[in-house]
């Protein structure tokens, strides 16, 4: 019985990992750029919106977003494999950062 229950809780807190911000400017950015190769809470291609919010602040994100070889390089990673998002704006690019940080543990 415990078993069921604990499943039944991993899957409610998974759905709701999977909705946290959906119908936000910032989501509907993420479905048309990071989709592919970035998850909310789950390493894909890329890392997890839950990995990147707990170890980046929202500056390195932002210069992420605009510029991830210089930033890549800033880090202190021998590559990068992210592509710039040049075509975004100041506002898009909060939103989509704002998005991001929704993913970060609550201390």
């Amino acid at each position: 019985m415990k078993r069921v229950v604990l499943a039944a809780l991993c899957l409610s807190w998974m759905l709701q990992a999977a909705n946290v911000g959906e119908g936000t400017p910032g989501y509907r950015l993420f479905k048309e750029y990071c989709w592919g190769c970035h998850h909310q809470t789950a390493e894909a291609f890329g890392p997890s919106f839950h990995s990147i919010a707990n170890k980046r602040s929202r500056e390195e994100i932002m210069a992420q977003i605009v510029d991830p070889e210089r930033v890549s390089k800033t880090l202190g990673y021998a590559r990068n494999s992210m592509p710039a998002f040049n075509d975004l704006n100041a506002t898009q690019i909060q939103a989509l950062t704002d998005f991001i940080m929704l993913f970060k543990d609550k201390k």
